[in-house]
């Protein structure tokens, strides 16, 4: 089966401009197409037909760059995603589900990510339809919300070289206690790879973590030239979460090896191989949904592929979701997606009173200017970039 990355080859880190290079317009495709998908957002608009736009524009975007590598693979890197008031994430539902329409009032949830060569950018974004400044969303969806915002501030001015994933988790968990809010329970945020985003690391970062969590993931050091996808959910529930009464629709290939039996699983897993490499996708990208659902039992039996289950809060209350994806550079880092929530468009009664955190929060997230070697180098390597799109 035809793959066009090899996970032998030696890994090449953002300290290659070219990989900067993709890591950034992958981010900037990412945040071009969230900003676009918000305004899709609006009281009576399905839920499929926001994902189906998402999913097309990326695909579009992308399409335009790098045309003379015929060999680079590039699109979407987590399929569009519209997770609505207690579901807390993966809902992208299929032309055969039930039509799901969003209402006035309600808090949306949108996840999407895209790809260079391997090198993705995801993000997740939360409104509440109708808010503005002028009429605010209020009560504990306001909560969450400001809560998840303001602790995926601080993950992003704690992730830099020589600070720790326990930071991380212990600054986050004192912002949501501010807002009588909880993260949810052993969400888990990772250092990302080429074609994977959601690398086999031991450096991780958990929310909330379970007793479990406590002792397997371990303390680790943030450090130069890594990249991370920092995905932050909060709840004024418990944190617990279940199963939601929906039918899973995305998946990514692990790196198992199973000789499949059946003649329809062996041509939906080629395809799998072939147009998605390792990244997450949806069934509803298949044209044969039918096929595809034949294919996907036997696959995912053998574990060749995982599953993306939806779930939601257990206690049926609203979660936020923000989630960036962070460069660590030798100067501090460098975010290149998300950052695009407005906190006047929520208000709560509660605020964080901690004085480091506040003081940590008024530090401006850019990095420090580069050198102007640095500087020049990386514009060459964007200039590499837009040539490669004719």
């Amino acid at each position: 089966m035809s793959d066009a990355y090899d996970s032998e080859e030696e890994e090449l880190t953002i300290e290659n401009d070219a990989v900067l290079t993709k890591y950034k317009t992958a981010g900037e495709i990412s945040n071009m197409v969230m900003k676009a998908v918000i305004q899709e957002v609006i009281p009576g608009a399905s839920v499929i037909n926001i994902c189906v736009f998402g999913d097309k524009l990326i695909t579009d975007e992308t399409s335009k760059l790098y045309k003379k590598d015929k060999n680079l693979k590039k699109g979407i890197a987590f399929p569009t995603c519209v997770s609505i008031n207690e579901v807390v994430c993966h809902f992208s539902p299929l032309r055969s589900d039930p039509v799901v329409i969003v209402k006035e009032g309600d808090l949306v949830k949108i996840e999407l990510g895209a790809h260079i060569d391997g090198y993705a950018a995801v993000v997740a974004h939360t409104l509440v339809v109708g808010a503005t400044p002028d009429a605010p969303a209020s009560g504990v969806m306001a909560d969450a919300i400001l809560a998840a915002h303001y602790c995926s501030e601080v993950a992003l001015r704690l992730i830099k070289a020589g600070n720790t994933n326990k930071q991380v988790t212990d600054t986050i968990q004192k912002i949501t206690d501010s807002y009588k809010c909880t993260p949810l329970e052993g969400m888990l945020s990772y250092q990302i790879k080429r074609y994977q985003t959601e690398a086999d690391t031991d450096k991780q970062i958990v929310l909330n973590p379970s007793e479990i969590q406590k002792k397997e993931v371990k303390d680790m050091e943030f450090a130069v030239h890594e990249v991370y996808a920092m995905d932050v959910f909060v709840t004024p529930g418990t944190g617990k979460t279940k199963e939601y009464n929906s039918n899973t629709t995305v998946y990514r290939r692990t790196e198992e090896i199973y000789q499949l039996k059946m003649k329809a699983s062996r041509a939906f897993y080629s395809d799998v191989c072939n147009r998605f490499t390792l990244m997450p996708f949806t069934l509803r990208a298949f044209e044969e949904e039918t096929k595809a659902k034949m294919g996907l039992k036997e696959c995912v039996t053998h574990e060749l592929l995982q599953a993306y289950p939806v779930q939601q809060d257990a206690t049926g209350q609203p979660v936020a979701q923000f989630k960036f994806t962070v460069l660590v550079v030798p100067n501090g880092n460098i975010r290149i997606n998300g950052g695009i929530f407005d906190p006047a468009t929520c208000k709560s009664e509660h605020k964080i009173e901690d004085k480091e955190i506040v003081e940590l929060l008024a530090q401006s997230a850019n990095r420090k200017t580069a050198n102007k070697k640095k500087k020049k180098k990386a514009k060459s390597a964007a200039e590499e970039a837009k040539t490669t799109t004719n």
